[in-house]
């Protein structure tokens, strides 16, 4: 015991100066990742809101809570993004602005989103410039569905009136196109949504092929040509009949630039989990892709995309990888603080025991000079007398054991002091 309370009165110091700097590291070390999120989604029974679900119940795996913000598009996700109302959200590529570019990043492109024209047999339509005079809903206000149909209006030329521009949208547009109500209705969705799994099935209604989808997409970068090929939904129903070719921008997961990286690379492991499979569009492994934004990528996804995960988060869970990789950064500095004291305490160590035996010296060498000075007898067995309390004061001392020989040593030389007073003899007198 008394060995581990001179090691704590020695290393004491130590042992405060690191505590100091272990809270000075929390201190200035990078804030916990946040427990919720909020993530814009699209409207319910669309891909982008199915989607949002799936993120929420990953992420809730890893302990991270995420509120799902109902909106009407793409347009709307924006501008929750731009004023900070939510942290992340499915967005259609192509209409990232200026100001997307640099309050935003991407997580990547996650799967293509055709434009999916839907049109009643009766209505005779097969082209869309058709839908010019056709009762066609090309969604709400604020919706990537609304912008793109737009945008390939104005490709198509010619006024195009307010009938042609019909505000309704998802679930809504599909049943009134069902009820009659409507020529034609556009989706820029998944061809999983649950809207365009049914119209593509529905009796009366057929897809609207674009066969100038190749000069479209070499026209408006944001677009790429893609095929629904002939019973990719349905190979004994045959649907589709044909192949038909489509238009398709890219949805993508755009982040805040100032979310935490942590929910940056969970968001990037979910992404990987729930796209990678591929879908009737695309063949497997082919998203999420790096390269299939208009906005600038995240630092976590980058890293994610040319390394994979990293060291901490393929062998500890989400809470422990983050902490640790938080702590890291502070390891080299508090190492840098710590390996000189900790090469110091050693050497202090041995001279604070040492100094519990040699500082009993001072004190026989004065016992030693004035007992050779041959005082009167009385004053001699003083002398003597205090050498003895002082041997019994050292009997007192507890060192290590790997220090008792010096111990011993030190009363050693009490004795001696004493036998050589004890034996001394007065000098002769001088006649």
């Amino acid at each position: 015991m008394s060995g581990l309370r001179d090691f704590i009165k020695v290393y004491w110091p130590f042992v405060a100066v690191a505590l100091l700097g272990l809270v000075a590291a929390f201190f200035f070390m990078d804030p916990a990742p946040p427990k919720t999120i909020r993530f814009a989604s699209g409207t319910p029974g669309g891909a982008y809101h199915a989607y949002a679900e799936r993120y929420q119940r990953l992420l809730a795996e890893a302990g991270v809570t995420v509120e799902i913000v109902e909106t009407a598009g793409s347009v709307e996700n924006y501008r929750l993004l731009e004023e900070g109302a939510v942290e992340a959200a499915l967005v259609q590529g192509g209409l990232a602005t200026s100001k997307d570019r640099d309050l935003l990043r991407s997580i990547g492109g996650l799967f293509p989103e055709p434009l999916w024209v839907f049109a009643r047999d009766e209505s005779g339509i097969s082209d869309f410039d058709q839908l010019r005079t056709a009762r066609f809903a090309i969604g709400g206000q604020g919706s990537g569905t609304r912008t793109l149909a737009l945008e390939l209006q104005g490709e198509f030329g010619g006024d195009w009136p307010a009938d042609s521009q019909m505000t309704l949208s998802g679930t809504a547009a599909a049943d009134a196109l069902k009820a009659g109500d409507l020529d034609a209705a556009a989706f820029a969705a998944s061809i999983e949504a649950s809207y365009v799994q049914s119209l593509i099935r529905e009796p009366g209604i057929h897809l609207v092929p674009f066969p100038r989808a190749p000069a479209i997409a070499r026209r408006q970068d944001a677009l790429s040509a893609v095929t629904l090929l002939r019973g990719v939904v349905d190979v004994g129903a045959d649907i589709p009949a044909t192949d038909v070719p489509l238009v398709a921008p890219v949805a993508q997961l755009a982040i805040r630039k100032d979310l935490h990286p942590a929910i940056e690379a969970l968001l990037v492991d979910a992404a990987v989990a729930i796209h990678d499979d591929g879908s009737l569009l695309s063949d497997a492994g082919t998203w999420p892709d790096p390269d299939a934004t208009d906005l600038p990528m995240s630092t976590q996804a980058r890293r994610y995309y040319k390394d994979g995960p990293s060291f901490l988060r393929r062998y500890f869970s989400f809470g422990w990888a983050n902490f640790l990789d938080r702590a890291w950064v502070l390891a080299i500095p508090l190492l840098t603080l710590l390996f000189p004291l900790v090469r110091a305490a050693p050497p202090l160590y041995r001279w604070r025991v040492r100094r519990k035996i040699y500082v009993w010296y001072a004190d026989i060498r004065d016992l030693e000079r004035r007992g050779r000075e041959l005082p009167s007898k009385e004053e001699r067995a003083q002398i003597l007398e205090e050498l003895e309390d002082l041997q019994e004061e050292i009997g007192t001392v507890e060192v290590p054991l790997s220090y008792t020989d010096d111990l011993y040593r030190l009363r050693s030389h009490v004795e001696f002091v004493k036998q050589l007073i004890a034996n001394s003899r007065p000098p002769t007198a001088v006649m």
